[in-house]
Formats: structure tokens, C-alpha cells, sequence
């Protein structure tokens, strides 16, 4: 760097690539790649320090919680080169992001580059020349209550998963993993699924009738509200367990409803209007995104999961299309309104904007993160029209969703009228069923007379629990009524409905329940629910969030041995006291001092896992289901214990082992009912099928279920027993009967056994085996079938140049071709029986890998900064994975690879560099008392001591 110059540092290549656009000549922009260092893993901790207080949790809980941090190996690279950067500058800027976790990352690179030179902090929330040169002209300190709260944050979440986490390895399962906030949103969705499991469904019926004014040709539709004075229940209506919530209100049920149709129809009945009630109609607009709302309309309106919103986001931030995107506040800057204002009349008129600016109030107690809602960036606005050539893909949708709503939240209210009339048919005549019943009907229509914001940007809305309610009235036109005017029915139409149970949540409705209660940050949304999907907790199942089992015994341990964690009202809490110490009105030291070992408010956490007590595995891992069948979440996946009241025990009094019933993998907890384990239990047990003898060798053929997956085999049919072995069967037998008397007590034992010579082992043969391919079923696989796969590899032919054969056959890898060492895939499973030798050479002509894997990536991206080799998505034998060569990183579950962008890469790469390489298994010595294959120990050597107790 020459002499002179300003080293600006930020956390990403891209967000330095654009800031070096706006800053000039004089600064020299370089990137962290996010945090530098971190919490070292105590196993990591130099020797000297593993015994002592931070041996733990590399945290010194004993003396004001002072962390041990390291740079990580990763980062090494990046921190010499900063290093020498600095060397040469006469200023360090730090403008990482102005949230706690940016500010967080600049104090730990002051702390480790130790700068001699003058440092600046340097904050924006948006990328455009105009805001670069701001903060450039308002620089500040670093902001130590900021760090403060971060740096509390990440020791409570090591306190947290340290001291819980093996409870759980010891009680429920190996590997999991207990946290301060995803712990509480893994009891939200688990607490729904019980509701679901609880709830018992309701029948009712309701009726719409087509009415037309008598003599008239617009006809509409109206809802059969009350019967003889009762209101008519629909969905809302009912409680949880199945039962009405109100005495004035009547269920109907199939017959009642039918036979009312019935006597609707009869031309001689009376159908008058016997109200008519017009009002205003008024809709304003949502306010601009926080992060929160951002995430959950990319959800409804783009089906975009929580991660791929922020990291589209992120991308847009860094290349200066939007501004900074974790943030809860709703609040838009004056140039900002000015832009969406002057935008909104330009494109739907002057009349689309009200006379002055709208103002939004921020719903968050502590709005932190950032100054300024999530928005397009720039003093003016880009439309979407105008990035069309440079946006593409989800980069283009989300930024188009997020300028609609930014711009319509500046736009006037929309305004129509809203018509609502009532109508009574009746009294039915003597005859019918029911007799002299009067029906009250009712019917509305909203018709928006000025659109405002609605020309731009509609709000979506979650799926409702009943389908009858609406959030929002249609739009819908009612004919001219007035008060006592005669109506024909023009058609009667019974429903049959069921009440629903909760709605399960979706990625969007989990983010919404978050910060209604506080739970968590706007910059942890999205790492909450990836990881409690990650950790096995929940699988999305379309847009649902489903908990697995074993999220059930997890919970259950929490809220039986620490209540207090994983209540809702505590953890939220924990978030205020977090924005206290951001704002400088709380000591860090003192908090965690009182979390951890506990005050006046609060048990603390160590105080509560001293005083655990014994937990039963099995009781905590059991849910009763009916008297004799029992849930069980076992080590290697959940299944049904059945307890047979007939059987009889064993001699020794121990009673008959239970039978085991395997649950299906897609069965959702909440499917999982008393009638249906019963029906599991009783389901017949499938076995080995025999499809015939194989003719060649006279060995059984059968189909079986393996714990790999389907195949077939061949098996030794049962030998059969000679008529000469038959005879000679009892004289064996009395031969093993044989006496002899004690000649010193007289007493009767049998006669030695002869010890017949040892016989040579004969080799035993493996029996045949192949796995069925993925479109076969061993319940339907024909004899034919299965012979062709027991006869693979399969000969397609010999090589007319090398004379080497080249054979098909399938592999852990998929169907192949092989030729000598050279092997060739090959695109489905049937292509083993179908490809002909013809086919075969072609295949061996193409490159190694295909077209598609000819460049060994499904993207490239630029060069890494740590390693400086070039970034490459490929699609491996485990799933999609980045790697620069040196590291691979696996896509996560639920993320789109294809929308991995260069910075997403990065940070998956270092993440996954951070936590060094896999483990290897360790062998473990023999328990005491094992038998080994060691030598022969001497003769006359001294017994061992005896090796001493290892602490429990």
C-alpha cells in the first residue's frame, strides 16, 4: 500500500469491491471475511490451560467471564495480510456493520492488529456514493456497549450449550445440542404439533343460497346466518377438543341442513330484505420491511426459506441495491420518503400519495439493529424495470418486492364502500322439515373505489385456520337492495365442513411468533430455524414445519429440568437485558454472574444442573399411545413397543419380551393416533418373499427389506432328511444318554463326551446378492427380475480395438459402464439391461464426467481470499457442496444451491474451515476384564495394579 493511504476494513469482498468504487485513490479497502476469531473449543486450549479455570468452557466463569479467544487457522492468512496492510496506512477505518455483531468484529480486529495509527469507526446503512461520503464526513469511536452485549451473547449461548447439551447426549440421543433461542423455537413448534395431537375435529353444515331481486337478472350470494333466532355456527365457533363455545349457537348437522335446502326451495316461500347498512371502506398500507416482515413475505410471496432471504438480501446490501438488511425498525429516512413519494406520483398519479408523509411506528420495544427500515437504496430510487438488464433471478424478485412495499407504504389509504345486507326466508311451510323454521341470511359486498396503494403492492397473509373467515373482504358488487324487498332463490347449496386443527408453522409464521414474543434478534431469524432443522429437530414438509420425535424428548427434558429456559416470557426477557447492556444501562459482568450462578431473580444455571437429580431415559423417551402399545424414540429412530397381556413369562419370572413395530418414515407426529398405531400393530408382518428356484444352481430366490434398502438373494433350501439319517437319529440320541457310575460315590453321570478329531473348515461361500433399483418394489419384483439382477455384472460386449470387455453393471456411485479401469456412468438403472455395445463405445468416448461435469462444477465463482483458489459449486455423493479445493463445505438442508452466490460461498467455506478437519474414530482400550489377542504374558510375571476409577 503506498504510503499515506487509509485502510478501510469490511467483513465481505463484495461489500469492499463496491465501497473501493465510492472512496477513491487515498483509502485501500480489504476484507475481514467476516469475524477474525472466536471461542476456542476447550479441547483446543493450550495444555497449561486445560486444567485450569477455563478449562470448561474456555470462559474464566470464576473471575469476571473473561473469554479466551484465538484466530482461527482459517483466518491466519487474512490477518497477515491485514497486518501488512497496515503497516503502510497512516489511518485504520473499521466500517463492518453497524449492528452489535459488525461492531463486535471491529473491536476484535483492533484487538488483534494493535494498530499504532489513528482508528476511525465507520458506520452507513446503505452503499451509494451519497451515503459513503456521509460517514465519511461523521466518523465515531468504537462503540463498547455494543460490544459488551455481543460479546455477552455469545458467552451465555457457550454457557447454555455446554451445561445442557450432554444432558441431553446422556438422556435422549448422541450429538444433540441444546441453545438459549433455539431451544424455545423448537418448543413453539413442538407445542404446536401437541395441539394438533389434542385436537378433536367438529362436524357442521352450512348453507348458501343464490338470490336474485324478484324480476331481476343480478343475482348474488348470501350465508345462512341464524335459524330461528340461533346463530348458525361455523369454524370459530368450536373449541380445540370439538365442543360449541356458546349456548345461542346451533350445529347443524346433514339432515337438518338438507331438509332446510329442501324447504328453501319451495316457490311459496316468503324471502324478504330486512336490512340494508352501507359504511366506508378503508385499507391503509403495511409498513416498509423490517427484517422480520422481509422474511416472512419472501415466504408467502416467493417461497423463499428465512436463509435464502438474507442472503439475497445480503448480496443486494453489498452491491448497493438495498439498505442494510437486519434491522426492526419501520422508520424511513426524509430522503428516503422524499424518493418513494415523488416515485409513487410519477408512476399512479399525484392522487396516489396523501398530503404528507406517512410516519410508522416501530412494534419493537428496543428497535437496535439499525436507523432505518429495509429499503431501495440511493437518495432516488431504481425501479425494477430498470435493473431488469442487471438483476436476475431471486436477485431481481426479492429487490422488486422490496420496492413495491417500500413505495406503497408511502402511497394514500385505498377507499370504497362496504355494503352489508340481511335477509329472511320464511317461515317454512307446515310441511316441511323443519316446520315454521324463519332463516336469516346475510350477505356483503366491498367495492373499492379508489385503489391507492393496492396499484403497487398487496400484503399476503398466512393460510387461515378456517376457511370461511376471511382477513380481508373481497371484492364483490351486491344489486341495488332496499328494506322489505322480495327475493327469489335462485339455487340452495348444503356443505358438509370438519373443523382444522392449528395451522403447523411455516418458515414465515415462525418468524412472525418469534418476535411477537421477543425470542431472538432480526440477525438470528434465519440461523434459528436453520438450525434446528439441521440439528433434526423439525423437517420442512412443503412449507410446514414438522418436529420429529425426538424434538418431543427434548423438549420434554428441558421443560421438566429447566422450565425457565425454555419459557417463552424468560427468553425474551434475556433479549431486554442483551438491549440494556447494548445501551449501556446493565454491567455484563454482573449479568452473567446472575444467569450463571444465580440471584435473587434466578436460580442460575449452574446451581440448577448441580441439582439435576436422576432423569429416567426411558420415561422421558416413552408416550403412552394405548394400554398395551407405547412410543418409543430410540437411539436409532422412533418405533412401537407392543406389550401382548397374554403372553406368558418367562420360567424365571421375567416377563415376555414386547414386539416392535417400525413407524413409517413420513408419518407426522400428530397422524400418529391411538386407531392408528393399532392399525401399524396389526398390519401383517412382511417377510422374506420366495420368487422361485434358480434352475442353474437349485438355490431359493427371494426378495427381502434390508436395513440398506431392498434386494434379492439366493438361499440353501432346507436339506432333507434321509431315511437312513431318520433311523440313526434315536441310537445318536442314546448315544448321547450314555452312563457311567462313580466307583468312589456310586452316583449315576453320564459318560465322557470323545472328543472327535478337529475337521478342516470348508470355505464358506457368500450367497448372491443385488440391490433393487430405485423403481422397484420387493413386494411386486417378478422371478424374471430378479435372476437378470443376480446375474450382474452384465457383458455388453468386447472393446473391438482393446479386445477388453466392457460390462454394466450398478455401484454405491449409481449404474456404470466398465472397461478395464476405466469406467463410464450411465444415466438411469435400465440402462444396464438396455445399452448394447454400440452404445457402450459411445459412452467411452465422451469425457470422463459428461458434458455438465466436463468443467467438475455446476458454478464457479471468484477466487477465495484465504486460499486464493477459485470457488466451485459441484453436486457430489452427499449432496451440492462449495469448495475451493483445499475445503468443501455441504450445502445446508433447504437452501437452493443453484442460489449460492460468491459470498454465501465464502462464508460456508469458512465456516467449515473453522471447524477444522473431520475426526477421526478413536480406538478405544478394552474394558477391564476383556479378552485381547495379546501375546502370551510371561511366566511368573507380577499381577498389575488395578488401573485406577475414572470420575464419573
Amino acid at each position: 500500500m503506498p504510503q499515506g493511504k487509509k485502510l478501510v476494513i469490511v467483513e465481505s469482498p463484495a461489500k469492499a469491491k463496491t465501497i473501493g468504487k465510492y472512496l477513491g485513490d487515498d483509502y485501500e479497502v480489504q476484507a475481514s471475511v467476516g469475524h477474525i476469531r472466536d471461542l476456542v473449543e476447550p479441547k483446543n486450549l493450550p495444555a497449561e490451560l486445560k486444567k485450569g479455570p477455563l478449562g470448561k468452557f474456555s470462559i474464566d466463569v470464576d473471575n469476571g467471564f473473561v473469554p479466551y479467544y484465538v484466530v482461527s487457522d482459517s483466518k491466519k492468512k487474512t490477518v497477515a495480510d491485514l497486518k501488512r496492510a497496515l503497516k503502510d496506512a497512516d489511518e485504520l477505518w473499521l466500517a463492518t456493520d453497524e449492528d452489535r455483531e459488525g461492531e463486535a468484529i471491529a473491536w476484535h480486529l483492533l484487538e488483534v492488529l494493535k494498530p499504532k495509527v489513528p482508528v476511525k469507526r465507520m458506520v452507513f446503512h446503505e452503499i451509494t456514493a451519497e451515503a459513503i461520503q456521509r460517514a465519511v464526513d461523521n466518523t465515531r469511536e468504537l462503540d463498547t456497549a455494543l460490544v459488551d452485549a455481543q460479546e455477552t451473547r455469545r458467552i451465555l449461548d457457550r454457557l447454555y450449550g455446554y451445561e445442557v447439551s450432554p444432558v441431553l447426549w446422556r438422556k435422549v440421543g448422541p450429538g444433540l445440542s441444546a441453545g438459549r433461542v433455539q431451544s424455545a423455537a423448537t418448543r413453539l413448534v413442538v407445542d404446536r404439533e401437541r395441539e394438533r395431537l389434542a385436537f378433536v375435529s367438529a362436524s357442521y353444515w352450512d348453507l348458501d343460497t343464490t338470490l336474485s331481486p324478484t324480476g331481476g337478472d343480478t343475482p348474488f350470494t348470501a350465508r345462512l346466518a341464524r335459524l330461528d333466532g340461533k346463530k348458525v355456527a361455523t369454524g370459530r365457533d368450536f373449541t380445540d377438543r370439538g365442543e360449541l363455545k356458546g349456548a345461542e349457537t346451533v350445529a347443524l348437522d346433514e339432515s337438518l341442513t338438507l331438509s332446510l335446502a329442501e324447504a328453501l326451495r319451495d316457490p311459496a316461500l316468503a324471502v324478504t330484505v330486512t336490512s340494508v347498512e352501507s359504511k366506508p371502506y378503508t385499507r391503509r398500507p403495511a409498513a416498509p420491511f423490517t427484517t422480520s416482515t422481509l422474511q416472512q413475505e419472501a415466504g408467502r410471496k416467493l417461497r423463499f426459506t428465512a436463509r435464502q432471504t438474507m442472503s439475497v438480501a445480503q448480496s443486494l446490501y453489498e452491491n448497493g441495491y438495498i439498505t442494510y438488511m437486519r434491522t426492526d425498525s419501520t422508520t424511513l429516512s426524509q430522503q428516503a420518503v422524499d424518493a418513494a413519494r415523488s416515485q409513487a406520483a410519477a408512476l399512479y398519479g399525484a392522487d396516489s400519495i396523501p398530503e404528507s408523509p406517512r410516519v410508522y411506528a416501530s412494534k419493537s420495544k428496543n428497535a437496535q439493529e439499525a436507523h432505518e427500515a429495509v429499503r431501495p437504496a440511493g437518495d432516488v430510487f431504481r425501479t425494477p424495470s430498470e435493473l431488469e438488464g442487471t438483476l436476475r433471478g431471486n436477485d431481481w424478485k426479492l429487490y422488486d418486492l422490496i420496492w413495491k412495499r417500500t413505495v406503497a407504504s408511502q402511497m394514500a389509504d385505498a377507499r370504497g364502500q362496504t355494503a352489508s345486507v340481511s335477509i329472511q326466508a320464511g317461515p317454512t311451510a307446515a310441511s316441511a322439515a323443519p316446520a315454521g323454521a324463519i332463516a336469516e341470511f346475510a350477505a356483503s359486498g366491498t367495492v373499492i373505489t379508489f385503489r391507492g396503494f393496492l396499484a403497487a403492492y398487496e400484503e399476503g397473509h398466512d393460510e387461515s385456520r378456517d376457511t370461511d373467515e376471511k382477513s380481508e373482504p373481497a371484492e364483490a358488487k351486491l344489486p341495488p337492495l332496499t328494506v322489505g324487498q322480495a327475493l327469489t332463490v335462485v339455487d340452495v347449496e348444503a356443505k358438509g365442513h370438519e373443523t382444522s386443527p392449528p395451522a403447523r408453522y411455516t418458515e414465515a409464521s415462525l418468524v412472525k411468533a418469534l418476535e411477537e414474543r421477543g425470542i431472538g434478534r432480526p440477525s438470528t431469524y434465519a440461523a434459528i430455524i436453520s438450525t434446528i432443522v439441521d440439528r433434526g429437530y423439525v423437517t420442512p414438509r412443503g412449507s410446514a414445519l414438522v418436529p420429529n420425535w425426538i424434538a418431543f424428548s427434548v423438549v420434554r427434558l428441558l421443560e421438566e429440568n429447566f422450565s425457565d429456559l425454555v419459557e417463552y416470557d424468560f427468553t425474551a426477557e434475556m433479549e431486554e437485558d442483551l438491549d440494556r447492556i447494548a445501551n449501556g444501562e446493565a454491567d455484563r459482568t454482573e449479568w452473567l454472574t446472575g444467569f450463571y450462578f444465580g440471584d435473587a431473580h434466578q436460580p442460575g444455571l449452574r446451581p440448577v444442573i448441580d441439582n439435576l437429580g436422576d432423569i429416567d431415559a426411558k420415561t422421558l423417551n416413552s408416550m403412552p399411545l394405548t394400554d398395551t402399545i407405547t412410543l418409543r424414540i430410540g437411539k436409532y429412530g422412533p418405533y412401537l413397543e407392543v406389550v401382548d397381556p397374554t403372553a406368558e413369562a418367562a420360567a424365571d419370572g421375567t416377563p415376555a419380551t414386547p414386539r416392535r413395530v417400525n413407524l413409517p418414515q413420513d408419518l407426522a407426529p400428530d397422524e400418529l393416533t391411538p386407531t392408528k398405531a393399532q392399525e401399524l400393530v396389526d398390519a401383517p408382518v412382511v417377510g422374506d418373499r420366495v420368487l422361485g428356484i434358480n434352475p442353474e444352481n437349485g438355490k431359493q430366490v427371494v426378495a427381502k427389506d434390508g436395513r440398506f434398502g431392498p434386494y434379492v438373494t439366493e438361499l440353501d433350501p432346507e436339506p432333507e432328511v434321509t431315511p437312513e439319517e431318520a433311523a440313526a437319529a434315536p441310537a445318536a440320541l442314546s448315544a448321547a444318554a450314555e452312563t457311567v457310575v462313580d466307583p468312589a460315590t456310586g452316583e449315576v453321570l453320564p459318560a465322557p463326551k470323545k472328543r472327535a478329531p478337529a475337521k478342516k473348515k470348508a470355505p464358506v461361500e457368500k450367497p448372491r446378492t443385488a440391490s433393487l433399483f430405485k423403481d422397484m418394489d420387493p413386494a411386486t419384483v417378478d422371478f424374471e427380475t430378479a435372476l437378470k439382477l443376480l446375474s450382474l455384472p452384465r457383458t455388453v460386449g468386447d472393446d473391438p480395438e482393446s479386445g477388453e470387455p466392457i460390462t454394466a453393471q450398478n455401484g454405491r456411485y449409481g449404474p456404470y459402464l466398465k472397461k478395464g479401469t476405466d469406467t463410464r456412468s450411465l444415466d438411469a438403472e435400465a440402462q444396464i439391461f438396455e445399452i448394447d455395445l454400440d452404445g457402450a463405445l459411445a459412452k467411452f468416448a465422451e469425457p470422463k464426467y459428461g458434458a455438465r461435469k466436463a468443467s467438475s462444477a455446476l458454478k464457479e465463482f471468484d477466487a477465495d481470499p484465504v486460499s486464493g483458489k477459485a470457488i466451485k459449486l459441484k453436486d457430489g455423493r452427499f449432496g451440492p457442496y462449495v469448495t475451493d479445493g483445499e475445503t468443501n463445505a455441504t450445502v445446508p438442508r433447504g437452501e437452493d444451491p443453484m442460489e449460492i452466490d460468491f459470498d454465501r460461498a465464502v462464508q460456508l467455506i469458512a465456516d467449515k474451515r473453522a471447524k477444522g478437519p473431520a475426526k477421526k474414530p478413536v480406538k478405544r482400550a478394552p474394558a477391564a476384564g476383556a479378552k485381547t489377542a495379546a501375546k502370551k504374558a510371561p511366566a511368573k510375571k507380577a499381577a498389575a495394579k488395578p488401573a485406577p476409577k475414572k470420575a464419573s
